[in-house]
């Protein structure tokens, strides 16, 4: 069914009413309709594609648990907030400081600023969480890739005023085998997201202990956590061990004494699979895929079974772009889409790498727009329109890999 946005966050934090037909022990008594009421599940699993709508999914619910929390610090606010989320604007949270220009004639020291807010302040000030991040970070990341965050002082020592907070800047060092360590470095950006994702994921940690814990608490009104495709740029071992991390600590979460409930949206086959079977969702049926119609709506669809059951995934993406080939509605995403369906038959078919399944001819050229295109923003994936040329590369490409892999195709019956 064709929905909105706001309909389908709705939707997901609703119970719902089912009917159901009950048999009685005498043939005299005909079946009866009853209508029970579904409770909202404590884990509600959603799969989606990139550019579908996720993200702005999130935010909807999110306005629509806590319509009045309008400001910066709406990340968390403990004393008051019904919803914890972590989505790609959690990331304003953290920004750089170092100005490229002036770093060569200051000899600056690239440092990763944290705004100050009440979930920052919590977690560090009042938690003193510090040590559990920089674990949580090295165990997806590196053991030598060592964060490090600042002590309260002065800007200018000529200023009392100009105190910078402590765990307001975290700066990152790397220790080489010969146990001398490179200092101020500035990470990359996939290491930058695991970074804010050990922030959130230690936050989380501790929230549901404390509600485990405690009686009451400044948690006491919280209700959601929403998570949006936590990290992306995890290779798949550390993908598999962050999403059994992330299940283990939802299990751990007591639902009977807080009601704590969680949502889960990626874009992440394997990921999915993970978190389906870890939290036995199919026992649940709280799996779902979202995805986006021509005309701009939405569906949200029930589905049973983890993606490599249920979504016939690369059939899916096959139709997936099929459909939008013929109406002329090729995006950019739709690049991600065919180098995912690229990937997926080069591993079935034992290639060591996608690429070599492309035509031969212009192949360098082709992996340069997949790549290209593969890799953008997630905002940018929404809005961005391809040229006709480029349209045509991903029909092109879609039909050699049809046509050169004996992928089955329907044959038209032409009979009258």
């Amino acid at each position: 069914m064709a929905q909105t946005l706001e309909e389908i966050a709705k939707q997901l934090s609703t119970s719902k009413i089912i009917k159901k037909i009950v048999k009685t022990e005498t043939k005299q008594i005909a079946p009866k309709e009853i209508e029970e009421t579904k409770q909202i599940p404590k884990v509600q699993l959603i799969y989606a594609f990139n550019g579908t709508g996720k993200t702005r999914l999130s935010k909807e619910f999110k306005g629509l648990i806590a319509p009045k929390i309008e400001t910066e610090d709406d990340l968390i606010q403990p004393s008051r907030t019904k919803i914890l989320y972590y989505n790609a604007f959690t990331e304003d949270l953290f920004s750089w400081d170092n100005d490229l220009e002036n770093d060569l004639e200051n000899d600056s020291e690239p440092k990763l600023i944290i705004k100050s807010n009440s979930f920052t302040d919590w977690i560090f000030q009042e938690q003193g969480q510090d040590q559990n991040i920089i674990a949580n970070f090295q165990r997806y990341t590196d053991d030598k890739l060592t964060p490090r965050f600042n002590q309260q002082y002065l800007k200018d020592e000529n200023d009392p005023t100009s105190i910078v907070r402590a765990f307001s800047e975290v700066s990152f060092s790397f220790k080489r085998g010969d146990e001398n360590s490179i200092k101020n470095i500035k990470i990359s950006r996939g290491e930058e997201s695991n970074f804010i994702w050990s922030v959130f994921y230690t936050l989380l940690k501790q929230v549901i202990s404390v509600k485990n814990d405690e009686e009451s608490s400044q948690f006491d009104s919280l209700e959601y956590i929403f998570i949006d495709d936590p990290v992306s740029s995890l290779d798949e071992n550390h993908l598999i061990e962050l999403a059994i991390d992330l299940s283990q600590l939802i299990k751990s979460s007591n639902f009977e004494k807080h009601k704590l409930r969680f949502i889960i949206s990626t874009h992440n086959p394997l990921f999915y699979n993970v978190l389906y079977n870890e939290l036995e969702i199919n026992k649940k049926k709280s799996g779902y895929m979202l995805t986006k119609n021509e005309d701009g709506t939405f569906e949200l669809n029930e589905k049973h079974g983890d993606s490599n059951k249920n979504f016939s995934y690369h059939l899916f993406l096959i139709e997936t772009i099929k459909q939008a080939v013929k109406n002329n509605g090729i995006e950019k995403f739709h690049f991600m889409l065919l180098r995912n369906l690229y990937e997926k038959t080069a591993s079935f078919l034992g290639y060591p790498q996608w690429s070599q399944l492309l035509p031969t001819e212009a192949r360098d050229s082709y992996v340069r727009y997949i790549n290209l295109y593969s890799h953008k923003s997630l905002s940018n994936e929404e809005v961005s329109e391809p040229t006709p040329a480029e349209k045509n590369i991903v029909n092109h490409l879609l039909e050699h890999l049809i046509n050169e892999y004996s992928f089955w195709k329907e044959v038209e019956n032409n009979e009258s």
